[in-house]
């Protein structure tokens, strides 16, 4: 799923056929191009390490993480916790108009912040 910086959903992805290590993968790749994995060692972290998830760009990466596993869980309360259409075109399009909702209901709550102003 990919943003904006107001918060719509841009793009969305229905994996078929394709297994999370597949997409994982080229995920990761794209983490480390960047120069920035966000995942958290486990265990007992060295000097370098301990600086390096301190510091100010790991944090971010993480609350931008943390993020994306709260669009996920506003897309199961726009209705996507269950597809009530059959097959997979079916399950697409529920996908489909889950994220316009969310994206409707962002825009509705940026108008009231204005309207406050």
């Amino acid at each position: 799923m990919l943003k904006d910086h107001y918060g719509f959903t841009l793009h969305h992805l229905v994996m078929e056929r394709q297994t999370d290590d597949k997409v994982a993968v080229a995920i990761a790749q794209g983490a480390k191009d960047t120069g920035l994995v966000i995942l958290p060692k486990k265990g007992r972290l060295s000097t370098t390490e301990q600086k390096i998830e301190q510091s100010e760009e790991f944090v971010e990466a993480r609350r931008k993480h943390s993020a994306v596993e709260s669009s996920i869980n506003a897309l199961e309360n726009h209705g996507l916790d269950r597809c009530l259409d059959h097959g997979l075109h079916g399950f697409k399009r529920y996908v489909a108009l889950t994220v316009l909702a969310r994206n409707i209901q962002i825009m509705g709550h940026l108008i009231q912040q204005q309207e406050l102003k």
